[in-house]
């Protein structure tokens, strides 16, 4: 069994504590590598090293351009290496190989994106309002960032805050979530072999109340960046507050996907089906409440219980699964307890609601698709995010109805419009409470285009020119040109 080791200040390093945990395969409940048990000391220890790192000549007098160049070398070395940290990924999450193949690829885009991006970073020229005066504005690093990671796609979700955070001069700490690290320490490796200084790059593992919290508290942290669900982004918003740290949080969505009567409904079942039941629903985005036509409703969710009863469930290292296990064993169980939450509370079971065991399914960490119909919007299934493959169709009237039980949510991460017509689409688009709305498409993303939340969704942007201005700060810069002879008394 491999056991990793912490990486600080450039060196592999034990934990102070000097203790490991083990770090499951979701779909076998086999053990197969040993993760570093960090406490507040490893915590201080990577902290210090990335301010030191900051300020320090072999980082911070680097250009902009040699900052993009090293984020170029990382790029190439993980498409060298997008099969082995596939791999790795896959065994220590669950996911789908088809699946996080093209993430991996996808990760090294958006590293040479950010490399491009580093020295197009501009100030701006003022025309003051004063004479012989130049003024102008500078956009400056804020230092050490902490970047908390969660389970369900770890590579992704750390460079979504990586790329920027380096590409805009910070150092950084990672901290990624306890049941799937060993990817982003096989990242840590190829940073250390792409050139980077010594404490620019640093992962801590461990567990969040251990080592997260006291990354977050530190003195010397500069700004926080934070992907998981709203309870927990809440608890580091309060945490990071005390010290006015700057925070970006990326959190958990009850996304509505509206299905109106004019559409393709052979385009809108698959991106229904994509939009749920995509990486077996363990994702933010997920469209896990359908809102349907009350005039399509029927015909509707019998072609999407029929499309959906026909999906592909089993070992997720297999090109052909489209269905693979749930990631961690206290996610399974709480998917369950909700379905079973959303019987009681009356909800239709039309697909589904059950584990699945059998020698096809591992150690049977297997949710069935499911799908609930006759479900309220008031209803908990309907209120609170379930991250699995659960999803509920709520029938509407018009577009009225439809945009006021689409709002009527406190998340507000993304939602889908699937419709014919042009008008009612951007309506749609103008009137949703949401920071990403896809139109007869569903989960597209790119490392060009901003991504982020509104209400308990999120705070701040992930992705393009957006996300690097979430590790700046801005300077305003005076220049006296001609001298002043006026009394020093009276402001000028």
């Amino acid at each position: 069994m491999e056991r990793y080791r912490l990486f600080i200040d450039g060196d592999w390093c034990d934990p102070v504590s000097n203790e490991w945990f083990e770090s499951m395969e979701p779909y076998s409940g086999r053990a197969w590598a040993e993760i570093p048990r960090g406490t507040q000391g490893d915590a201080d220890r990577a902290i210090e090293a990335a301010h030191r790192a900051f300020l320090a000549p072999e980082w911070a007098g680097l250009t902009a351009t040699q900052r993009g160049a090293l984020l170029r070398r990382l790029a190439e070395l993980i498409e060298r290496n997008v099969d082995r940290l596939g791999a790795i990924e896959q065994r220590d999450n669950g996911k789908l190989m088809a699946e996080v193949s093209g993430q991996v690829r996808n990760v090294a885009q958006w590293f040479h994106y950010y490399a491009g991006l580093a020295d197009k970073v501009q100030g701006a020229v003022v025309p003051i309002n004063k004479a012989d005066v130049f003024n102008y504005v500078k956009y400056e690093p804020l230092g050490v960032v902490v970047a908390i990671t969660p389970w369900n796609s770890p590579l992704a979700l750390t460079t979504w805050k990586m790329a920027p955070a380096l590409a805009a001069g910070n150092t950084i700490v990672i901290k990624p979530s306890e049941y799937t690290s060993a990817s982003i320490l096989e990242l840590a490796k190829l940073a250390h072999e792409a050139g980077f200084p010594h404490g620019v790059v640093n992962v801590v593992t461990g567990f969040g109340g251990e080592v997260g919290e006291p990354l977050v508290r530190h003195r010397l942290t500069a700004k926080v960046a934070f992907t998981g669900g709203d309870i927990g982004g809440q608890r580091v918003n309060e945490a990071a507050a005390p010290g006015l740290k700057k925070v970006t949080l990326e959190l958990g969505g009850k996304s509505p996907n509206i299905v109106f009567d004019d559409a393709d409904l052979d385009q809108a079942v698959k991106g229904a089906i994509s939009g749920v039941f995509g990486a077996s629903g363990q994702t933010c985005m997920a469209g896990s409440r359908l809102l349907v036509q009350k005039s399509i409703h029927d015909a509707f969710v019998e072609k999407l219980v029929a499309a959906a009863g026909e999906a592909r469930i089993g070992d997720p290292s297999k090109m052909d699964t489209q269905i693979g296990p749930i990631a961690t064993r206290a996610q399974w169980e709480k998917i369950l307890r909700m379905i079973e939450m959303a019987k009681a509370e009356g909800a239709v079971c039309a697909l589904g609601g059950h584990a699945l065991s059998g020698p096809e399914y591992g150690q049977g960490q297997f949710v069935a698709p499911t799908i609930f119909t006759g479900v309220r919007n008031d209803m908990r299934i309907a209120q609170e995010e379930v991250f699995g493959p659960v999803l509920c169709v709520i029938p509407f009237e018009d577009e009225e109805d439809a945009l006021r039980i689409a709002n009527d949510v406190e998340f507000g991460l993304a939602a889908g419009v699937w419709t014919r017509d042009l008008h009612r689409a951007m309506q749609c688009v103008d009137r949703l409470r949401a920071g990403t709305v896809w139109v007869n498409n569903y989960r597209s993303t790119s490392f060009t285009t901003p991504f982020g939340g509104y209400k308990r969704s999120g705070l701040g942007r992930e992705g393009g020119v957006e996300a690097i201005k979430e590790y700046l700060q801005t300077k305003s810069v005076w220049i006296t040109t001609k001298p002043n002879r006026a009394n020093p008394f009276v402001l000028g």
